[in-house]
């Protein structure tokens, strides 16, 4: 894949976020109700379906070789190796109450064969955009990271201690030692700790530098890889471990990353 044909994919994801969360936020002022999936934090709305709708006929148009999975149900599989991966609002919970802390995002990932088992596919490129606070980051392989298009600038690379951490643990998993347990340790690690529920909108601050690390368990590649593409693209660190048959999304500085790998794995 050459940087100008990248570039192109780049430039499309950008409109195809944009496009999904605008959609998303006129259905919302237009009147919405909400399903639940698997608990009542957990939710799906007709937004959710018809962002995801918009993206996957743009990509079945433009991109017909590649690959899709959303969140909401989309599954095309590509003949080119590589995949889109769309969440078309993000923080859906936040959203449906009407909070701005929400997002659409996607990423372009190359296929599950390349990633040796790790669970984690090399991710091509990301975007994410929050449409109430109209900021949009982009990311990808040969490109730096941008917001608004202003280049991001790789923050400091300051210890967890002196760093805030996004997260997220849904209360029932705090009954549930083999989960909470590692949590805790690399939670009670950091200078304090933020549960705002969008892991694509706290993995692009990190990116920023506007909190300085991020982990959770579990994460659907939809909810990592955009966030992903993007902290990389900033110079940030990423890392998967797996702690007692759970996978531990992390992102961050490269010392944060290091500490909080270190504490999920410390017993």
């Amino acid at each position: 894949m050459t940087a100008a044909a990248l570039a192109e994919d780049l430039i499309l994801a950008a409109d195809l976020v944009r496009e999904a969360g605008q959609l998303a936020l006129k259905m919302r002022a237009e009147g919405l109700t909400a399903s639940e999936k698997t608990s009542v934090s957990d939710v799906v709305t007709a937004a959710d379906r018809e962002a995801e709708a918009l993206v996957v006929g743009r990509l079945r148009e433009l991109r017909p070789e590649d690959g899709i999975v959303g969140e909401e149900g989309a599954s095309h599989r590509g003949t080119s190796g590589r995949s889109w991966v769309i969440d078309p609002v993000d923080g859906t919970y936040n959203f449906f109450a009407g909070s701005t802390y929400w997002c659409s995002a996607i990423a372009l990932r190359t296929d599950p064969d390349s990633d040796q088992g790790t669970g984690d596919p090399d991710v091509l490129l990301g975007a994410i955009y929050q449409p109430q606070e109209d900021q949009l980051w982009l990311g990808g392989t040969g490109f730096p990271a941008t917001l608004n298009g202003s280049v991001i600038a790789t923050p400091d690379d300051e210890p967890l201690e002196r760093l805030s951490a996004g997260t997220y643990i849904h209360p029932t998993w705090l009954l549930r030692p083999e989960v909470s347990v590692p949590w805790t340790a690399a939670a009670s690690q950091a200078a304090t700790i933020r549960m705002m529920g969008s892991g694509s909108c706290d993995l692009a601050r990190v990116a920023t530098g506007q909190s300085g690390a991020w982990f959770q368990h579990s994460c659907p590649e939809w909810d990592w890889l955009p966030g992903k593409a993007i902290v990389q693209a900033a110079g940030g660190s990423t890392a998967v471990v797996e702690v007692n048959g759970f996978r531990w999304h992390i992102a961050g500085t490269a010392s944060s990353v290091r500490e909080i790998s270190a504490a999920l794995t410390s017993d």
